[in-house]
């Protein structure tokens, strides 16, 4: 039997003020109820946000900014610090939300309380240093003096997905803020209630109330809504919806910063260690029950380890534990609705219809919960079948055997999208020169996604149809503000005057030729 079962313990539960967050929501159209994928019981009530609505949240925030962009740096970051502390001192009521909204194991959700933790921290700790006015090289030294100043957007949008509800509902929102922003969210039908509570945590934290506003109802109805009012816009979904939001705010000349879709690949080289291999394999395919951008869906490897690498691969999966619980015994949890259900399921079915072998899971597990699923592995998944390019995004992967490393970066790179990777070699320098040769924002060596992801001190972002822009790194900060060059010139104009003779500004233009002679003679 593939798919145990885990043992049994107590169920996540609501906030005892979970009705109370509610009133956060700018709502006044019919409401909409949404269901934890758990139990597929009512977890909340909330009311829908029309035209007049998501005007007023960003008429709020833009006053509300204007204030917040006037403190202090170091005001600002001591709210994100703030944050962080009640973040991890309330985690077990976060860790209950991200589960009954997104149906991952409990082991999953600590990744996302640790990671807004993470965040709060660095951005706090690093803003200052990266706002501040910078001195830039002049036209001519000692002559031009030129300064560099950050300003912020204004109000910027966030429409946010439900995979992960409290790690991508703050993921833009913190930056933003710190950068002196307001922000206006859309988070995703399905996880109103976490997003309505870190945003509590954060008014709590001394944040205030208007400069961060939530509105809700379907992507359809009430993204372009966002979209046409934001001073700029952060997407975190589908890459056909990012296309649309980037068409859309290119007609304002407003800047976007879209993460999308990826049918990310791990290459397993001839000298890895197969057991570190397998253990990066289960966790880069499984966390979140596949419900991870970031998440891998090919696996290639060498053709000598390829056998025993696939029978081990088999074993661990098919040993995995599945369950609901809010505790942390379950190695999977539930895919997040029907819909992701049936997409799943399709894929599956597609690619053993069509040749494919099912090597272990790949079943619907209702006895375990509404929309649990075996996780799968499968080999002989060829072009044509659906898993083979389109991204699953769920416990479902395809196993393939490669000759050279040439071999393996040519197929790890045949696909439109370029978000995540993952190399597991033996040797440190071979992994990486491998990793270099990847298209791909991001890609981990010996390691499925972690180490990219917790790296927050540089980039993360998409390659061709993966996205636009990045979040971490100095960028992750520096987007949300519009840049000022401020330059004071003294001594030689560095343009002929119009009212001097021909001889005047021939004889200036030798002078600058002299000037930058020397400049390039003394290494300037």
């Amino acid at each position: 039997m593939t798919g145990n079962p885990a043992a049994g313990g107590r169920a996540p539960a609501l906030p005892a003020a979970a009705a109370e967050l509610v009133a956060g929501v700018r709502g006044s159209g019919a409401p909409f109820t949404a269901r934890s994928p758990l139990t597929d019981a009512v977890t909340v009530v909330v009311p829908s946000s029309g035209p007049a609505d998501v005007a007023a949240a960003f008429a709020d925030a833009a006053e509300a900014q204007r204030a917040w962009a006037a403190l202090p740096v170091a005001r600002r970051a001591a709210v994100l610090l703030r944050w962080h502390d009640l973040t991890l001192d309330r985690q077990e009521e976060g860790l209950d939300l991200v589960q009954l909204e997104s149906g991952k194991a409990r082991r999953h959700a600590v990744e996302e309380v640790l990671d807004v933790a993470i965040n709060a921290r660095h951005y706090a700790r690093t803003a200052a240093r990266l706002l501040r006015p910078r001195r830039r090289a002049g036209a001519l030294p000692v002559l031009t003096r030129t300064r560099e100043l950050r300003f912020p957007l204004g109000v910027v949008g966030v429409i946010s997905p439900w995979n992960y509800p409290l790690s991508l509902a703050v993921a833009e929102v913190l930056p933003a803020l710190m950068a002196g922003n307001a922000v206006v969210h859309r988070p995703d039908p399905a996880s109103m209630l976490t997003a309505l509570w870190v945003r509590d945590l954060a008014v709590r934290a001394g944040l205030p109330p208007a400069l961060w506003q939530v509105v809700a109802g379907e992507g359809a109805d009430v993204g372009p809504l966002v979209v046409e009012h934001a001073d700029m816009v952060c997407f975190t979904g589908s890459t056909r919806v990012g296309r649309e939001v980037a068409a859309q705010a290119a007609r304002r000349l407003v800047p976007t910063s879209l993460e999308l879709g990826g049918k990310n690949p791990l290459l397993v080289l001839d000298d890895a260690d197969l057991d570190r291999a397998v253990e990066v394999a289960i966790r880069a395919c499984f966390a979140s029950a596949g419900q991870l951008c970031v998440s891998i869906e090919r696996v290639y490897v060498a053709d000598r380890l390829h056998d025993e690498f696939l029978r081990r691969f088999v074993a661990r999966t098919a040993a995995l534990r599945l369950g609901i619980g809010g505790d942390f015994d379950a190695d999977l949890g539930s895919l997040a609705s029907a819909r992701q259900l049936d997409t799943v399921t399709a894929h599956v079915a597609d690619a053993v219809e069509r040749g494919a072998t099912l090597h272990t899971g790949g079943r619907h597990r209702p006895d375990i919960g509404p929309y649990v699923f075996e996780p799968a592995v499968l080999t002989g998944v060829t072009p044509g079948m659906r898993m083979y390019a389109e991204e699953t995004f769920g416990p479902v992967v395809a196993v393939y055997r490669f000759d050279t490393d040439d071999e393996a970066v040519a197929l790890a790179n045949d696909t439109p999208y370029g978000l995540n990777a993952s190399v597991v070699s033996g040797s440190g320098a071979r992994g990486e020169a491998v990793a270099a040769r990847i298209e791909a924002g991001g890609v981990n060596v010996n390691d499925g996604y972690s180490a990219v992801w917790g790296s927050i001190d540089a980039p993360m972002g998409g390659w061709k149809d993966s996205g636009l822009g990045g979040r971490h790194g100095v960028d992750g900060l520096l987007r949300f503000t519009r840049v000022k060059t401020v330059a004071r010139q003294r001594g030689l104009d560095l343009a002929p005057a119009y009212h001097r003779p021909g001889a005047e500004t021939a004889a200036w233009t030798r002078r600058m030729s002299t000037a930058l002679r020397l400049l390039r003679r003394t290494g300037r």
